[in-house]
């Protein structure tokens, strides 16, 4: 247990530093949204994304009085945009420069906004059936296990109300990363689901992640990422799976690299 609870807080720590830095680098998650997407979604024209794609219809239509919490969803997107849409938002983080794009949009659109930072594992600021709606993109990836996110999403929202997440296909991280293998468009499976970087790649891979200040990943099990919203208490209501607009790994020209989830709790 020692051993497992030192990997959770040295993922949890270094993915911390790296999101930090991510959001000072104009990545694609950290760019805020501007004053005419906002406005516009003050006239009920708006949309936010669990993946590429726009969500499916029926997943989040009126938001309108929704209590929602944006669940390591800063970076001054999805969050401000559902506040001006006429929802009671809060956005929560791991990463405080994250949650600086939403203090940003928040002050420029006057916006009202709940930010707070922490880890996705913890809600314990949150009393129980706190939200309607949870609101969860692609996250869950930096984290070693996703049962404790399942359970704090269950208890904090109300009776009725549902969580949108979205989560990379565990076959993303199943291939050998050699570069070669994706010159010569070959697959070469050598990495078991579920996938640790602290347990799977050798310790000069490791090492050299860190010193890139990349992102230590987790690839979960669809037991893990479905099965567990299951054993939680959640009912799945929805499903959707979404191509990457471009490509990262070559499996992903053939089948989809995310998935998304609506769940309900009864």
């Amino acid at each position: 247990m020692k051993a497992y609870n030192n990997n959770n807080k040295l993922s949890e720590n270094h993915n911390q530093q790296v999101w930090d830095q991510l959001s000072s680098m104009d990545c694609e998650w950290s760019r805020p949204v501007s004053s005419e997407i906002i406005n516009a979604a003050r006239e009920g024209e708006w949309e936010v994304r669990l993946t590429h794609d726009p969500l499916p219809e029926g997943w989040l239509d009126n938001v309108v009085g929704m209590k929602i919490l944006c669940l390591a969803s800063a970076g001054g997107q999805q969050a401000p945009i559902l506040a001006a849409a006429g929802a009671e938002v809060t956005v929560f983080d791991i990463s405080e420069n994250q949650l600086d794009k939403d203090r940003l949009v928040a002050k420029r659109d006057h916006l009202n906004l709940e930010i707070v930072q922490g880890d996705m594992r913890d809600l314990s600021m949150f009393e129980n059936e706190s939200f309607d709606c949870i609101f969860h993109p692609i996250s869950n990836l930096y984290i070693p296990d996703v049962q404790p996110v399942w359970n704090e999403c269950f208890r904090v929202l109300k009776a009725g109300g549902k969580l949108l997440s979205s989560f990379y296909n565990p076959i993303l991280f199943v291939a050998d990363r050699n570069p070669e293998y994706l010159q010569q468009g070959v697959i070469k499976p050598r990495y078991k689901i579920p996938f640790s970087d602290l347990t799977d790649i050798d310790e000069e891979a490791l090492q050299a992640k860190k010193e890139k200040n990349e992102a230590l990943t987790f690839g979960h099990s669809l037991s893990q990422l479905i099965g567990g919203q299951l054993e939680s208490g959640f009912l799945i209501k929805g499903f959707h799976e979404s191509f990457a607009p471009v490509p990262r790994f070559l499996i992903e020209k053939y089948m989809p690299g995310f998935l998304a989830t609506w769940s309900v709790k009864l």
